[in-house]
């Protein structure tokens, strides 16, 4: 009886390939919607994934993430560095600055300062040159994604001179970054070199980036350094989770892209309903006679079953490898540098992929269920 149900669905071309589209489109909206919210708010724990090495970060209590921060006194790095478990700990700067480019341009850039002796606070690779490279006098590195920003097509940044609030800086290399969540050109530089092209103000130390040592545990490093100093300090997963939650809750990213989520699930649920209303009663027929000849109702609910889950796996595994085809044809534009498929994001679509064909088998089902054997004799 299966077989049947397969041939009756394949038979009709037409509707069979509308199935086709209706549960491959919801399926490649939901997925590359979602696919895109969650690489995009991951931007806001940038700072920190660009940090590997550090494991708690100390501000002041009112700073909320890397780029929504306040600074601290210069002696707060001494009162971390004395807190027992604290292994290791280094100043970390970032700041907004305005820099002119050698054609004259002016654009804003983040400036990041790492500490001189251990570097600690750059990315864990470098796209072109290496890290000691910043011993060299005016030195700064840029990101891969700024090069683009900064720069025009084919241009080689290296070499390139800048005016960084009356300071020359000299880009030497090209960091491998994670872009932050504006996509804003990125400069990094000694910690000592940055305090010279930012503005001076009475306390300038944004973070302390600290680690622990061999068998403590950082959340309990953590609460140790903000009940001996009075800052606040978080692990990296906490603080990478701020950034994230910021972006959640101070933009309407969440709410448009819902939107789009939704929308996929509607337009699907009206594609494949209508289509396959339409299909089940162009054969309603077919259906009776089967009744007249003894198929119970149960069998007929096992082949329309049949018939959704036909549709929905093939139009599901379209609409994931669009996905999928989509992610890697754009890999290559800095926007979606670095974008990935989590894998709770396909289940995800499975999921609504079900609940659009259980919906509409249960709304075409019904005039099957009610059609009587004899009324295809009359």
């Amino acid at each position: 009886m299966l077989w049947i149900a397969i041939r009756m669905l394949t038979g009709d071309a037409q509707k069979f390939y509308g199935l086709l589209f209706g549960i491959a489109f919801s399926t490649l909206l939901i997925t590359q919607q979602l696919t895109i919210f969650v690489n995009l708010i991951e931007r806001g724990a940038s700072g920190v994934y660009n940090a590997p090495e550090a494991e708690i970060w100390v501000m002041d209590p009112v700073s909320r993430t890397t780029d929504v921060n306040y600074a601290m006194p210069s002696t707060a790095l001494d009162e971390v560095r004395s807190v027992p478990g604290v292994e290791w700990a280094v100043p970390h700067l970032r700041a907004s600055a305005s820099v002119r480019t050698a054609s004259g341009d002016l654009e804003g850039v983040a400036i990041i300062g790492v500490d001189d002796s251990t570097l600690i606070g750059l990315p864990e690779r470098l796209a072109q040159g290496n890290k000691s490279i910043l011993s060299q006098p005016d030195t700064v590195l840029i990101d891969d994604v700024g090069v683009g920003n900064l720069f025009d097509d084919g241009e080689d940044p290296i070499g390139q001179r800048l005016e960084l609030n009356d300071q020359r800086a000299v880009i030497r290399g090209v960091a491998d970054a994670i872009p932050s969540f504006t996509s804003q050109v990125t400069l990094y530089t000694k910690y000592s070199q940055a305090l010279n092209y930012v503005p001076g103000t009475r306390n300038r130390l944004t973070f302390v980036l600290a680690g622990t040592g061999e068998g403590d545990s950082p959340a309990d490093i953590a609460s140790r350094i903000e009940a001996q100093t009075g800052l606040k300090a978080e692990t990296r997963e906490d603080f990478a989770r701020a950034g994230v939650d910021f972006i959640i809750q101070n933009t309407g990213i969440p709410t448009n892209f819902g939107i789009t989520v939704v929308l996929g699930f509607v337009v699907g649920v009206a594609i494949v309903g209508l289509t396959f209303s339409l299909f089940i009663r162009d054969n309603i027929k077919q259906f009776g006679a089967l009744k007249a000849i003894g198929v119970t109702n149960g069998k007929i609910v096992r082949m329309v079953a049949a018939q959704a889950a036909l549709v929905g796996f093939v139009g599901y595994a379209l609409g994931v490898m669009g996905t999928v085809a989509f992610i890697y044809g754009f890999s290559g534009n800095p926007f979606f540098k670095g974008f990935y498929i989590p894998w709770q994001i396909p289940l995800i679509s499975l999921a609504a992929v079900i609940v659009i064909l259980a919906i509409t088998g249960f709304i075409a089902l019904r005039s099957v269920l009610s059609t009587e054997p004899a009324a295809v004799f009359r």
